[in-house]
């Protein structure tokens, strides 16, 4: 990837907008607006996967080193609407990664602004990127959300002294269930009952890779992604070769509906519930909203973890022929 297609990801269309608080009341003073400082990297850097280094490493330093009034419209004199798109495309970049090496650099991302509030009190930087974060990492309807990739960040919120503490064991939850099944980890074994009241195990599902799925009955966000799938073309051929299963898991309590509504999912589709309750009691699994999806390999090593249907198309389309 060239320099310029990689600052070509990031750049946003520019908006308007933004104040900062703190202080004593006093005649608000026009403040120049600016643009999300994208940084430009140095020319030195020709490899793809250093750029992505130094990009990762260094694109919030103008940004937070900057001034600017912040409230609910703006970070630091740029619009909030433009950090959050920033965010997004920062996430983007960061799933380029090996795990480990995008966690270090939330870490370190979560460090700058820890630190820019540490030098500036009075603002509301460390809050106001509380929550944009929080919104495009870890809630369950953003399109970029990864709970690995959020992990570094809740923790740091846990642990900090600029957190609320009115808020604080929220974050000391979500951190522990965050950590719960991470991508590079097998997945946690659990039965499921099917409508025959046969038990199985995931870990006896057989298939090169896994897709499970928790879904409700009736639930249009679920029918949503079994259209998607079942538009996939050649997946039956898949699921009859071996090289892919769909295990399909109800994780609430009303059976009857369940039943009900059984008949109505894919015939070669492994299909059950969850009759111990366990990921429903957030003990193995953190599944916050459904459906939610898991991309397994053959060992049952998560791949993806509550990912987007399109990143798992993706992958399909993208292993079609292998």
């Amino acid at each position: 990837m060239k320099r310029t297609l990689l600052i070509s990801l990031l750049l946003l269309p520019l908006l308007l907008a933004g104040c900062r608080g703190g202080g004593k009341p006093q005649t608000p003073v026009p403040v120049p607006l600016r643009d999300f400082p994208v940084p430009e990297i140095p020319s030195v850097y020709s490899d793809p996967a250093e750029q992505r280094e130094w990009l990762l490493d260094h694109f919030w330093d103008a940004f937070l080193a900057g001034d600017g009034l912040c409230d609910t419209s703006a970070v630091l004199g740029v619009r909030r609407s433009e950090v959050e798109g920033q965010m997004a495309a920062y996430a983007q970049v960061l799933e380029m990664l090996p795990l480990p090496v995008a966690q270090q650099k939330m870490r370190h991302f979560f460090s700058q602004v820890e630190a820019r509030q540490a030098a500036d009190t009075a603002s509301h930087v460390y809050l106001l990127m509380e929550e944009i974060v929080s919104k495009y990492l870890y809630d369950p309807n953003s399109p970029v959300r990864d709970e690995d990739l959020y992990l570094p960040y809740v923790q740091g919120l846990a642990a900090s002294p600029f957190t609320r503490e009115e808020a604080r064991p929220g974050y000391v939850y979500e951190a522990k269930m965050c950590a719960l099944a991470p991508v590079g980890s097998v997945a946690p074994d659990f039965r499921f009952t099917d409508a025959r009241g046969r038990t199985r195990r995931l870990h006896d599902v057989k298939a090169r890779s896994i897709l499970l799925f928790f879904s409700n009955p009736g639930c249009y966000a679920c029918l949503d992604i079994i259209n998607t799938l079942l538009a996939v073309p050649g997946l039956d051929e898949r699921i009859a070769r071996g090289d892919f299963a769909v295990v399909n898991v109800y994780i609430d309590e009303d059976l009857d509906a369940w039943r009900a509504y059984e008949p109505n999912y894919p015939r070669n589709w492994f299909c059950g519930y969850d009759p111990d309750g366990l990921v429903r009691a957030d003990r193995i699994y953190n599944v916050r909203a459904i459906p939610s999806l898991y991309l397994l390999d053959g060992e049952k090593k998560i791949l993806m973890k509550d990912a987007p249907v399109e990143r798992v198309v993706s992958w399909l389309q993208n292993t079609q022929n292998q």
